[in-house]
């Protein structure tokens, strides 16, 4: 009985630490999807304004909206390339890291270009904007660079599967256009004849008719008399062998016929 009790207790106490980590694993995915959810709004909202100062506003603050918003376009749309094929592409887990090594060099760039956003000397802001255009250039052209060696690197490994795939088709389509026995097809009507079974059966494996069953098949046919006795000599191939038509056996009269137990007949019933 106390071991029932213990089973039970430890089966409560399971289920019930299942239950938590069923819910602390829920209530962080649910977190992470929120995150995920904002952090995609704020960079919504980001780039709408950086688009809105970059058209809208001239001078310095027009400048450093550009740059920020060219950054930023750049740096995630490599991420999202790379993200996307090294699921397919081992190589690319090294160009992955060395991009991650660009997104610090971005981030510290994004930071100092937001931070001489809200300078109010213009005039220093208006110095830096060289190096700043370098800079962005720099990190952009790279982040560019891995993004296009990627897809060109996919686009590059689908021609060769389907190439591959098309030599396989055209060899796979010859072996089943590949047949034996088949004459050509009828221009007007476009069917094949095939040969005949009867005409490809070779001369042994062809049914033999005895001059007796013939006899019988020409009686049946209607072919009585000498003619018929005549076609019952021959062959079914057409033949007709130099040698005369087996003769009939006459049986005895069984009238002549005697058995040991019988007596000798008379001979008046001889006649």
């Amino acid at each position: 009985m106390e071991a029932a009790i213990v089973i039970m207790a430890l089966l409560f106490f399971a289920f019930v630490a299942l239950g938590v980590y069923a819910t602390v694993k829920a209530v962080k995915a649910a977190k992470r999807g929120v995150d995920r959810t904002i952090n995609q709004a704020r960079r919504t909202v980001e780039d709408t304004t950086l688009r809105a100062k970059s058209y809208g506003q001239g001078g310095v603050a027009g400048e450093l909206a550009q740059l920020r918003l060219s950054l930023r376009t750049s740096m995630r749309a490599t991420q999202d390339a790379l993200q996307a094929g090294v699921g397919e592409d081992a190589s690319l887990k090294e160009s992955l890291g060395l991009f991650q090594r660009l997104t610090a060099h971005g981030r510290e760039l994004d930071d100092d270009l937001k931070r001489l956003e809200r300078e109010p000397d213009r005039a220093r802001v208006a110095a830096q904007l060289q190096d700043l255009r370098e800079r962005t250039e720099r990190i952009t052209h790279a982040a560019d660079s891995l993004r296009w060696a990627a897809r060109d690197r996919a686009r590059q490994f689908a021609e060769d599967d389907l190439t591959s795939l098309s030599a396989q088709i055209d060899l796979e389509a010859g072996a089943l256009r590949h047949w034996s026995g088949a004459t050509a097809p009828d221009p007007a009507t476009g069917d094949f004849s095939w040969p005949d079974a009867g005409a490809a059966a070779p001369d042994a494996e062809r049914e033999q008719v005895w001059p007796a069953e013939a006899e019988v098949r020409a009686e049946a046919e209607g072919g009585g008399g000498a003619d018929g006795a005549a076609k019952a000599g021959q062959r079914p191939d057409g033949e007709n062998p130099d040698r005369q038509a087996p003769q009939a056996i006459t049986a005895r009269d069984p009238r002549l016929t005697t058995y040991p137990w019988e007596k000798a007949p008379r001979p008046e019933t001889m006649n």
